[in-house]
């Protein structure tokens, strides 16, 4: 693949900037207290598994009966981490997703200082 094929082809007027903001109606904050963060693991319930949900949603619970981040599920559906954070949330309140906070983080939002430092070890080591 050259860098010419990842070129937008001349009647190609680009991204969409109005849909995802249609995909959760102009919605930016969920209904959770706390931002899912991205590296948040996205599951299918068994609910969710036999509803028939279209369109967005429905490729979310598609993709996610295999486990994936938040951020990967952004990614792959070429949206917003924004966008995919709502879907989610809205998934889960309805029952059809389970969301796994990353365990580094404690009950009031904060990071793990352990973690991080061993983090920044194994970075500086590379």
């Amino acid at each position: 693949m050259s860098p010419r094929d990842l070129e937008p082809a001349a009647d190609d007027e680009g991204p969409a900037l109005v849909r995802p903001y249609a995909l959760v109606r102009g919605r930016t904050r969920t209904s959770r207290t706390d931002a899912t963060p991205v590296e948040s693991i996205v599951v299918t319930t068994h609910l969710g598994s036999s509803a028939s949900v279209p369109l967005e949603r429905g490729t979310i619970l598609r993709m996610c009966e295999t486990p994936h981040s938040l951020a990967e599920v952004s990614a792959l559906m070429h949206l917003p981490v924004g966008v995919v954070r709502v879907l989610v949330a809205d998934l889960e309140g309805e029952g059809y997703v389970h969301i796994n906070l990353p365990a580094a983080r404690h009950a009031d939002g904060s990071v793990d200082r352990v973690l991080l430092e061993r983090v920044l070890a194994g970075l500086e080591a590379l």
